[in-house]
């Protein structure tokens, strides 16, 4: 293969891969600029979208991949919710209890989706296998459409945070608590939202990524890691720099897989990112905390 096909390739693939981790970012920076809990399980949505995603993708209603991606973010959102209201508000103020809260959360859900699906993980099938031909050669309808997905959902955001009352709402209990609450804006409701659309974006997510990578207990923790670098370098609390941050991180990651091992190509990608915090240690925008 050509080196000029190669990069075009790549840099689909890393553009492809880079959008994912903007929106599982997107959500924990939402999370974290709104109540300043670093959510350790938010791994754990993405895992549970593509377990969910397995589960009505390629076990149930015939292997129905439409149903999979309605059903199963719903479901992690749903879960979301639990895990604010009923786990993390009493101890909200807690920072500590927080992280040992969530911690704790991602060990049992590991090991309830371990005893259901085993270690060796499961895979299902995307809904169309067509490709097409792309500086000659063939490249995945599939992961296009991934992408499509991945920027028209990123629009939808930007549309409900600057065209909505709850949009308004968060964006203002973002900048300032207390005044949120002395305008009359509900805090908690808000705060709600914010965790059920993180665990919407992360669950939709898993579901977009199951199909071509491999659906295991343990994934989640390794996107967690990402996703954290990708909120620090696109600043904390900062959901469209961690949108960009993502897609740099996907594409210098993709980038660099043609000249070194994959392994090695993460690491070099990270220590990329990392770096760039010396020069601009507030993330892309200068807006980060």
């Amino acid at each position: 293969m050509e080196l000029f096909s190669r990069l075009v390739l790549h840099s689909l693939d890393g553009i492809v891969f880079g959008w994912l981790y903007a929106l599982i970012a997107f959500g924990l920076s939402l999370i974290f600029g709104l109540l300043n809990i670093v959510n350790v399980a938010h791994g754990t949505l993405y895992m549970l979208g593509a377990v969910f995603g397995w589960y009505f993708g390629g076990t149930l209603s015939g292997g129905n991949y439409w149903v999979a991606l309605i059903c199963a973010p719903l479901i992690v959102c749903l879960f979301s919710v639990f895990l604010e209201t009923v786990v993390l508000r009493p101890i909200e103020e807690d920072a500590d209890m927080t992280i040992l809260s969530t911690f704790g959360i991602l060990l049992v859900v590991e090991n309830i989706v371990l005893l259901w699906i085993g270690g060796q993980g499961v895979t299902f099938n995307a809904p169309f296998e067509a490709q097409i031909p792309i500086v000659g050669y063939r490249y995945s309808v599939y992961r296009l459409f991934v992408m499509g997905f991945a920027v028209t959902t990123s629009l939808l955001l930007w549309w409900f945070l600057q065209k909505t009352r709850y949009g308004l709402w968060i964006r203002a209990v973002r900048m300032n608590t207390e005044l949120s609450l002395a305008d009359g804006i509900p805090v908690k409701s808000v705060n709600t939202v914010a965790f059920a659309l993180g665990g919407l974006l992360a669950g939709l997510s898993g579901v977009l990524a199951g199909p071509f990578v491999a659906v295991s207990p343990v994934m989640g923790l390794n996107v967690l890691i990402i996703a954290f670098i990708v909120v620090i370098v696109g600043g904390l609390g900062d959901p469209f720099g961690a949108v960009l941050a993502g897609i740099i991180l996907g594409v210098m990651e993709s980038l660099a897989s043609i000249f070194v091992e994959p392994t090695l190509a993460r690491v070099i990608a990270l220590l990329f990112v990392t770096t760039f915090l010396f020069f601009r240690p507030n993330g892309l925008f200068g807006r980060g905390r």
